[in-house]
């Protein structure tokens, strides 16, 4: 298994996870239990989401995608 994401937070590690899931692309969330015994402090890259090598390029692109999305504005939603 491959790194494909270093989280700053156990929340979104798991918002990514659960991207990759929904492509079909299996991923697992490494470190999130180490945020609680650190507390309030950064865990310093200790959160990871990994995938199958294999699966490592598709897996980036989508994250890259992701993160460069531009919000989308309908002004007719209501708040």
């Amino acid at each position: 298994m491959v790194i494909v994401y270093t989280a700053q937070n156990v929340t979104d590690a798991h918002l990514i996870k659960n991207l990759l899931e929904q492509e079909g692309i299996p991923a697992l969330v490494v470190g999130g239990d180490l945020q609680g015994g650190i507390g309030e402090l950064p865990v310093l890259g200790l959160i990871t989401v990994k995938v199958r090598d294999d699966l490592a390029e598709r897996a980036a692109r989508l994250i890259a995608d992701f993160e460069n999305a531009e919000p989308v504005y309908d002004p007719d939603e209501k708040e």
